[in-house]
């Protein structure tokens, strides 16, 4: 059940908002196991001239970069998955984003169960109803 925030350089653009959020999705599904239907992903433009890197501005590099922050429920993952997602997410992106700065970010924020979930009901309430 994983919320992901993107923050994606330059203007806002639909289209790429949408490729984006494909790819973080079909990654979060085959490297994390997570289920398409929880997914919720929002997007958010940051201006060039906006963002800076090294205090210089994307603008001044001639440069694009991305940041991702993903929240999944602690221990639901591996340290090699997360690695292969943080190695997958980047390659994904610098297929999607010309000129892609190395110092572009991927968090995958694992989040106690007890403090985290989705309508109204928290991941560790989840678990124990089902059993495991």
């Amino acid at each position: 059940m994983p919320h992901t925030v993107i923050h994606l350089s330059g203007q806002p653009d639909a289209a790429l908002a949408k490729r984006a959020v494909d790819a973080v999705a079909e990654l979060t599904q085959s490297v994390l196991g997570k289920q398409l239907p929880v997914i919720a992903t929002t997007v958010q433009f940051i201006p060039a001239e906006s963002w800076f890197i090294g205090g210089v501005s994307l603008a001044e590099l001639g440069r694009n970069a991305f940041h991702l922050d993903i929240s999944v429920t602690d221990e639901t993952n591996t340290k090699a998955e997360k690695a292969r997602y943080l190695r997958e997410v980047h390659a994904a992106f610098a297929r999607l984003l010309p000129n892609l700065h190395e110092v572009s970010y991927v968090h995958v924020i694992d989040a106690r169960a007890a403090a985290y979930g989705y309508g109204g009901l928290t991941q560790e309430y989840r678990h124990q109803q089902a059993g495991v």
